[in-house]
């Protein structure tokens, strides 16, 4: 990495897990069920019929997972809240002290070895309770996460002084109610997915003022998944396309939040495609959209690839050819696009002028074992780290204001629809035995993490 200006003096340096996807213990201490723990179990929703049910056994095995913490040597660490463990079909009047007290010596521990703890609340596994009286897709949900929110943020808030509300809503509105691969598993019902969006938006901006009352101090953000969308080719059919993937995709959600508005040209676009009519937007009610747009502390990004659009509802005969070369990719089938990390930062301090960023997410999947000497030699990942490390390094330079960087993940784990088959961790874990091996790219952050990055590739 170039020696260059230094990272800020302050900067988090961390890595970050979610609730489902490593905790197993789906009934322990009086847990109920999540909607993750329903899906999981659907015949035909998950590759290899896998289920969270004891992913890496973190529940248990969490204070040797903290120790694997310490020795990387990071100064942070983002994890998410289990919203059952806490109220188990979200509907209680109070909380599930066993499920808080879980989570507070894990806070504790973390503490206790110098790292500071980022805590998502809702990374998608939310009361399958909820879910089954319409989840998102009802107002009402709003005041159950601001109720766990205020709970979660009383208990814990002494301590932690840094809140993410949501993690990528988009994966919840988009790919929950279009694509069907998550919960609740709709396809192409715009309507709904819309709705949930609203709802999970409204949510964050009224959970805000709760956490900060109950967490002096503390900075309160939001976690969104965003890309830089470019048109596969300069025919007016992919950059429509385009236009509508990044409204859909990023701007429905940058937009309320730092903008005070929806894009509109989605909306219209929706209904000259009588995909939604009008009245469908009735959830959107007056002042929502200022209590969406409180001030936020900093803004969450993850980010993996840019995404390359062609219209695929055109006849290749009838559009231009494609004139983008495409990268190698990862073993998620995920282009590798360093450049991409930096084109997005810019323009969330151009366009957005967000104030203070963290990257929340980033890092790949490759599927390198131990070798004969038990090793994992996963070089891959390091390339993928050190290049987008790099380009992060040259946003910062040019000014965009980010405070913090986490690896994505901590661990190899249950990886949603892919279930046990895509592996993103810097220790792999064998989910049969639960044992950790940690891979060349856990050693090589830690000698980043050592040399201030100035480690090279």
């Amino acid at each position: 990495m170039p020696e260059n200006k230094p990272y800020p003096r302050d900067f988090k340096w961390g890595t970050a897990t979610s609730s489902y996807q490593i905790e197993g213990a789906p009934t322990a201490g009086g847990k109920g069920p999540s909607v993750w723990d329903t899906f999981s179990h659907i015949e035909g929703k998950i590759k290899n019929g896998d289920t969270g049910d004891r992913a890496c056994d973190h529940y248990h095995l969490w204070r040797d997972d903290i120790g694997l913490l310490k020795n990387l040597g990071v100064n942070a660490y983002r994890f998410s809240i289990s919203w059952p463990r806490i109220f188990p079909t979200g509907k209680e009047n109070e909380p599930n002290q066993i499920g808080l007290d879980f989570y507070s010596r894990l806070v504790d521990a973390l503490l206790e070895n110098q790292i500071t703890p980022f805590i998502t609340l809702n990374h998608w596994d939310i009361p399958q309770g909820l879910e089954d009286i319409g989840g998102w897709t009802e107002r009402d949900i709003v005041h159950d996460f601001v109720k766990y929110s205020y709970h979660v943020s009383r208990h814990l808030g002494d301590r932690v002084k840094h809140w993410i509300t949501h993690n990528e809503p988009w994966c919840v509105s988009y790919i929950g109610y279009i694509g069907g691969h998550k919960p609740p598993g709709l396809k192409n019902n715009w309507v709904k997915s819309l709705a949930a969006a609203h709802h999970l938006l409204l949510s964050h901006g009224m959970a805000i003022p709760e956490i900060r009352n109950n967490s002096k101090q503390s900075d309160v953000g939001i976690t969104l998944n965003l890309n830089t969308a470019i048109p596969a080719s300069g025919s007016t059919y992919d950059e429509d396309a385009c236009r509508f993937y990044d409204g859909q995709f990023n701007r429905l959600y940058l937009n309320p939040l730092y903008k005070n508005e929806y894009p509109d040209d989605v909306f219209q676009y929706l209904k000259t495609k009588s995909l939604i009519s009008e009245s469908d937007l009735n959830f959107i009610k007056q002042g929502d959209l200022n209590i969406i747009s409180t001030k936020t502390d900093f803004l969450g990004v993850n980010y993996y690839s840019r995404a390359v659009i062609r219209n695929e509802d055109i006849d290749e005969k009838n559009n231009f050819p494609r004139n983008v070369d495409m990268g190698p990719e990862t073993d998620f089938g995920w282009e590798i696009y360093p450049p991409g990390i930096y084109d997005l930062l810019m323009k969330l301090k151009n366009e957005y002028k967000v104030q203070n960023i963290y990257i929340t997410e980033n890092g790949c999947s490759y599927g390198d074992g131990p070798n004969s000497e038990g090793k994992i030699n996963d070089k891959r990942r390091i390339d993928y780290y050190h290049s987008h490390l790099t380009e992060l390094k040259r946003a910062i330079e040019d000014g965009v204001p980010c405070s913090g960087y986490f690896a994505w993940s901590l661990m190899d784990n249950f990886e949603w629809a892919q279930g046990f088959s895509q592996r993103f961790g810097l220790i792999w874990v064998d989910f049969e035995t639960l044992e950790r091996i940690p891979k060349d790219s856990y050693y090589w952050y830690k000698e980043f993490l050592l040399t201030g990055g100035s480690n090279e590739n």
